[in-house]
C-alpha cells in the first residue's frame, strides 16, 4: 500500500503511530495559523476583486465534490443571468506561460485535468494560476464578469473572499480532526467558525451546522464517440474496470455499487497520469471511469471506454440560502 493511502487510513481509522507526528503537526498549525491571524488583521499584498468572489473548498485533504458543486454553481448563477468566471489552481498544468486561459481543445497536460473538465463541461472562462489573485486580474482583464467562483483557494489569502464554502465528505467527516502530518485537516477544525456555510457531500438531510448535497449519477457517455446512454445501460450485475484517479476513489466504486453493478476497482493517485498500457486490464471488459479521468483519456480509448457523469444536487436549503447571498452580494444585477 502506498505511504499515502497508509496515512488515509491511519487518519480515518486511527493509528497509534500518528503521535510521533505531533510536533510536526504543532509546527504546521502555528505557521497556518499565523497566515490566518495577518490575512485577518488586513496585513500583508491581499486583492480585492472589484467582483464578488465566492471560494469553493475544504479544509481536508482529498476529495470532497468541489468540481460537481462548481459546476453547479456555474449553471444556478447562469439561470439568473449572472456572467460567471472561474479560477483554479490548476494542479499539475503545464501551461506555456501564467496566468493560463483554459480553453477545451487543450489536453490535460497543459491545463489540468479539473480545470479542463469545467471548460469542456460549461464553456467558462477559466484561468489558473497558483496565483489566484493574479489569475483573477487576467480574467477580469479579458471578461466582463459579475461573479467568480475560486476552486478551491482557502488557504490562499493573497485574495480576499466574500463567501467561503466548504465541502466535507459525510461519510468520512474530518477524520481525527488533526492537521497535517498527523491527520487530515490543513487548517485547525475552529477554521470552520469563520466560514459561511458547510456542505455534507452525501448527507441525506441538512444538518444543524450545514446543507446537504449528493453526488447524482446521470449519464454514461462513450470516450470515443461521445454516445451518451442512461445509467441502466448495463445490466443489473455487470462486471465492469472501475478507475478512478480522484481524491477518494471509494466513493465512485461504491456510486457503481447503488448502479447493480460489479466494479472490478482500479484506484490511482489523484490527478494520476495515464496511459493505454496502464489501463490494459484483464479480462476484457468494458471500461467506467470518471468524468475528471476521462479528460485525460480520450486519445487512446477503447471502443467499450465510458465515463459516468455526476450532477451536484444540493439541498432545497441550500438554493434558497445562496441565492439570498447572490442578492446580498448583486443588488444591482438581480432586482428583486
Amino acid at each position: 500500500m502506498p505511504l499515502s493511502d497508509r496515512l488515509l487510513k491511519a487518519w480515518y481509522e486511527g493509528h497509534p503511530a500518528l503521535a510521533l507526528l505531533r510536533p510536526l503537526e504543532s509546527l504546521y498549525r502555528r505557521v497556518v495559523q499565523r497566515k490566518r491571524a495577518r490575512f485577518l488583521a488586513g496585513e500583508g499584498d491581499i486583492y480585492q476583486s472589484p467582483v464578488p468572489v465566492v471560494v469553493v473548498g475544504n479544509i481536508t485533504v482529498g476529495g470532497t465534490g468541489k468540481t460537481p458543486l462548481i459546476l453547479w454553481l456555474i449553471e444556478h448563477c447562469r439561470r439568473s443571468g449572472l456572467r460567471v468566471g472561474v479560477v483554479s489552481r490548476g494542479y499539475g498544468a503545464k501551461p506555456p506561460q501564467l496566468p493560463w486561459r483554459v480553453d477545451a481543445g487543450h489536453s490535460a497536460e497543459v491545463a489540468g485535468d479539473e480545470p479542463l473538465l469545467i471548460v469542456q463541461r460549461c464553456g467558462v472562462p477559466l484561468m489558473i494560476d497558483p496565483d489566484r489573485s493574479r489569475a483573477v486580474k487576467a480574467l477580469l482583464a479579458s471578461e466582463t464578469l459579475d461573479l467568480i467562483l475560486s476552486d478551491d483557494g482557502m488557504q490562499h489569502y493573497r485574495l480576499a473572499r466574500d463567501l467561503e464554502l466548504v465541502l466535507i465528505d459525510a461519510a468520512r467527516g474530518l477524520g481525527n480532526r488533526r492537521c497535517l502530518p498527523a491527520g487530515p485537516l490543513r487548517e485547525p477544525v475552529e477554521r470552520l467558525q469563520g466560514v459561511d456555510a458547510l456542505l455534507y457531500n452525501g448527507a441525506v438531510a441538512d444538518r444543524d451546522d450545514g446543507f446537504a448535497f449528493r453526488l447524482m449519477p446521470t449519464t454514461l457517455i462513450n470516450l470515443n464517440t461521445g454516445e451518451r446512454q442512461p445509467i441502466d445501460y448495463f445490466p443489473p450485475g455487470q462486471a465492469v474496470h472501475a478507475v478512478a484517479g480522484i481524491g477518494n476513489p471509494q466513493r465512485f466504486f461504491n456510486t457503481l455499487e447503488t448502479l447493480h453493478w460489479q466494479p472490478i476497482p482500479h484506484a490511482f493517485a489523484d490527478h494520476a497520469p495515464y496511459s493505454a498500457e496502464v489501463l490494459n486490464f484483464t479480462p476484457s471488459l468494458p471500461l467506467v471511469m470518471t468524468e475528471k479521468d476521462a479528460v485525460k483519456c480520450r486519445a487512446f480509448a477503447q471502443p467499450d471506454w465510458w465515463y459516468l457523469a455526476v450532477d451536484a444536487a444540493p439541498s432545497p436549503a441550500f438554493v434558497a440560502w445562496f441565492d439570498t447571498q447572490l442578492m446580498r452580494l448583486l443588488p444591482d444585477r438581480l432586482l428583486p
